[in-house]
């Protein structure tokens, strides 16, 4: 099969959740004979044409000097008309839908025989909180505008494919992100940062409104934690609300902000070590930080909605305001030995068993042969 991966800022990852699922499906396509590409920004600091078997297209993208929210649309456009007009692909993946919208109408999407497009619907985008009413009305007429385009949507949370399935009346097929189990931790990477084992709280997350950072601090300010075991924030501050965040919060001494950690094998150890781990994601699927968050053996702390119930289930303890947060906190102690090594050992085996990346390669697989059985037959080629 020849699939091209679209709308992402590129492999190998340096940037988030698409790319790091692109970096690992992608390769692990490549592995089993496939031709795969992944497009990716001129900007990129990888600059050679294949990555592990995976060839790599650098297309221009003016989000250097436009902004990430203008410039990704052109770089969308140019990514598509490319792949439409230089390229024979039998399948093109669009990891998410809001900046390649008005390209998928431009080029008659919908009509297109081939390739056949698939669309990962993300979350519900409409609903971010760092879009005013005007952008949210947008994008959720981009919502309903990929839902008539695309020719198959891709759910990565049994919520989202819900969702779709009810306001829409429209199937998805639930393929989620994935994560590996390491046994490669270290507690020297605790030095750099001043850490002791099980002495903090942890948060990753993408330092934006929906993540719902704001309540975690202020339940953790307003607990008897404060002061005893520090809250360390993992992201990236340059964003606008990152920087709200450091303006209000920064002076706290049992808050730290220490920036974005982009190599895995540090990250996924100040993970294992922390004491718990807040995930306040709201809007999202299947987010990887969660995933890589069970995968690591954290004892995690959650925003109580749908899409984080269907992957945690009942292993996590879950909170919906600050002071539910506080509540939480002063009895830390008492919930951790109650729940802490049976949540792990639970969330560790589903893991295993539903989001390993190999067995994620394996699911991808079998759907992009489906998508071109679908095709075969809808052409009246039956397939032996």
């Amino acid at each position: 099969m020849k699939i091209a991966f679209i709308s992402t800022r590129g492999i190998p990852n340096n940037y988030g959740g698409f790319e790091q699922f692109a970096e690992y499906i992608s390769v692990g396509l490549a592995n089993r004979g496939h031709e795969v590409t992944v497009y990716s920004p001129h900007f990129h600091p990888y600059k050679e044409n294949t990555y592990k078997g995976v060839r790599i297209k650098h297309i221009y993208s003016p989000e250097t000097w436009m902004g990430s929210s203008v410039g990704s649309f052109f770089y969308d456009f140019l990514s598509l008309r490319d792949a439409l007009k230089r390229e024979q692909f039998d399948i093109i993946y669009e990891a998410g839908y809001t900046s390649i919208v008005p390209a998928y109408i431009w080029f008659d999407v919908k009509n297109i025989k081939c390739p056949v497009f698939t669309t990962n619907m993300d979350g519900l985008e409409y609903k971010r909180t760092k879009f005013n009413k005007w952008v949210q009305k947008f994008v959720f007429w981009e919502e309903r505008m990929t839902v008539k385009h695309s020719h198959y949507l891709i759910a990565d949370n049994m919520g989202i494919h819900d969702y779709y399935k009810e306001k829409y009346g429209k199937e998805s097929k639930f393929l989620a992100y994935g994560a590996d189990i390491h046994d490669d931790y270290s507690s020297e990477f605790l030095k750099e940062f001043g850490l002791e084992e099980n002495s903090y709280y942890l948060l990753v997350a993408r330092l934006e409104p929906e993540n719902n950072i704001v309540m975690a601090i202020d339940g953790y300010l307003a607990s008897e934690e404060n002061g005893h075991r520090p809250l360390i924030i993992i992201g990236k501050t340059n964003t606008p609300h990152g920087k709200e965040l450091v303006a209000r919060y920064g002076m706290e001494s049992s808050i730290r902000f220490i920036g974005g950690i982009y190599d895995f094998k540090k990250l996924n150890s100040i993970r294992r070590f922390s004491f718990a781990y807040f995930h306040g994601h709201s809007v999202g699927g299947t987010n990887p930080s969660l995933l890589e968050a069970m995968a690591s053996g954290c004892f995690i702390l959650a925003n109580d909605n749908l899409f984080n119930r269907a992957v945690l289930k009942h292993n996590a303890e879950y909170y919906t305001t600050s002071a539910e947060v506080t509540d939480l906190l002063n009895n830390m102690d008492l919930l951790a030995m109650r729940d802490k090594k049976r949540f792990i050992k639970a969330n560790l085996e589903e893991i295993r068993t539903e989001y390993s990346w190999e067995h994620l390669v394996d699911e991808h697989e079998k759907y992009f042969e489906w998508l071109l059985a679908q095709k075969a037959e809808k052409d009246g080629i039956y397939l032996l």
